[in-house]
């Protein structure tokens, strides 16, 4: 099984009466505009998001009117790590202890 990429993006606005269903968007930077679902099968926490949370979203594909998360959940401080962590094993710096 291959590992999904993720995107940490910012909700922009939160849908509580979609016409499909509760939804949010989010930008991400490297996407841009993205809509995921609040149903739990997409949305992986306990409670909504709010408008600035930042969240990290994956299995995301492009639909004709735009791009969509099919998983999505809040970005935790793990993430914000592993992210340093690539980055500096990226510019040769090395693991500290």
């Amino acid at each position: 099984m291959s590992v999904q990429e993720r995107y940490p993006a910012i909700v922009q606005k939160v849908f509580p009466h979609g016409r499909h269903g509760p939804y949010a968007k989010a930008r991400s930077e490297s996407l841009g505009s993205v809509t995921f679902s609040l149903d739990p099968s997409v949305w992986r926490e306990a409670r909504w998001p709010d408008e600035g949370t930042c969240v990290i979203l994956s299995d995301v594909h492009k639909k004709r009117a735009g791009w969509r998360a099919q998983e999505c959940r809040f970005e935790r401080p793990e993430d914000t790590t592993a992210s340093t962590a690539t980055s500096d094993k990226r510019k040769g710096l090395p693991d500290v202890v």
